[in-house]
């Protein structure tokens, strides 16, 4: 890169607290903002750790998939899971974004993390992907009265999945924990009869985390 690139590209992490000039040499080092990043990051080994055996019983239990998700940008990303009977690709896989608006994982992140809901036009995943701006208004307040989403091939076909929130010890949502799995399989029946676990589970799993409801 050129050194003006080069210039410009550390003004704008000055700007933001990620380096700062050290005015005795010129030089730069990291800034005090990448303390408060890496204690997100920190903080979301500790929800790990603490989920990892209740996704484990929740694959036990129910047979599917397992999945823990926190909170991105525009959606989202999964960090961990416990894979069910059947192995789901690609949704067994670390890193993997969950869309805002067309998973059961991203409609808990939109409806709990106080984000505002995408606009204008939305993509079809599949013939029932939600597209349209105000229906996803009425899901997303529905997901907070019932306390969690349920997509049922929305974001790919065959794909059924229900997700809740999991919370801080300030009651903010830490991390999403869903179920996924061949809506053949995990049809309505065996979602009605998965869901008293799983939110048994985030609900422990919140409470481990210093969360103290009413």
């Amino acid at each position: 890169m050129t050194p003006s690139t080069v210039s410009r590209q550390l003004g704008t992490l000055a700007a933001s607290g990620l380096v700062e000039r050290v005015a005795a040499n010129g030089r730069y080092r990291l800034g005090i903002r990448i303390v408060h990043l890496a204690n997100a990051v920190l903080a979301r080994l500790d929800v790990r750790t603490v989920a990892r055996p209740h996704l484990e019983e929740l694959v036990r239990t129910t047979g599917e998939t397992a999945t823990l998700s926190v909170p991105g940008e525009e959606d989202a990303i999964t960090i961990d899971f416990v894979s069910g009977a059947h192995q789901i690709q690609p949704v067994s896989r670390l890193g993997r974004p969950s869309i805002g608006y067309a998973t059961s994982a991203g409609k808990v992140m939109l409806a709990f993390s106080g984000r505002t809901l995408p606009a204008g036009a939305l993509r079809a995943y599949t013939p029932r992907t939600i597209t349209d701006t105000t229906e996803l208004a009425r899901e997303i307040e529905q997901v907070r009265e019932r306390g969690y989403a349920q997509a049922i091939e929305e974001r790919e076909l065959g794909l059924s999945a229900i997700a809740a929130p999991i919370r801080s010890s300030r009651g903010e949502l830490d991390a999403i924990a869903a179920l996924q799995g061949p809506s053949s399989r995990f049809d309505e029946a065996a979602i009605e009869a998965a869901l008293p676990e799983l939110l048994e589970r985030t609900d422990a799993i919140s409470r481990e985390l210093g969360w103290r409801s009413g």
